[in-house]
């Protein structure tokens, strides 16, 4: 079933709006580019994973060398610190871990969920 969430523009780059949708609480993300639907429960202690930032984190390398990528997808948790990539929900420290993510659509001019 699909859920109209916002109007585009409603949500600022780099902001999520958490909102209740069929009964669970799901945190719609802007990048600037895409908007990205996620639930808001993060798998390892419960916390409330939408309230956590939107970032990059550190790529592969070289000892003594940091690289920072995927900036802006990935939301790290407030609680423990946790990343998640948001086009995913795949945790980056453990990937057997995961966070629902759902599909988002633009319909005139509405930012619409899947669930």
């Amino acid at each position: 079933m699909k859920y109209e969430v916002a109007e585009v523009g409603d949500i600022e780059i780099g902001d999520c709006k958490i909102l209740k949708i069929g009964g669970r609480s799901i945190g719609i993300y802007y990048d600037g580019k895409n908007y990205h639907a996620i639930r808001n429960i993060c798998p390892h202690e419960q916390a409330e994973l939408c309230k956590g930032n939107f970032t990059g984190t550190t790529m592969p390398s070289k000892p003594h060398e940091y690289i920072l990528g995927m900036e802006g997808e990935i939301l790290v948790c407030p609680w423990h610190g946790w990343e998640f990539n948001v086009n995913n929900g795949e945790c980056i420290g453990d990937p057997k871990y995961k966070v629902k993510v759902y599909d988002v659509s633009i319909e005139n001019n509405r930012i619409m969920v899947q669930i």
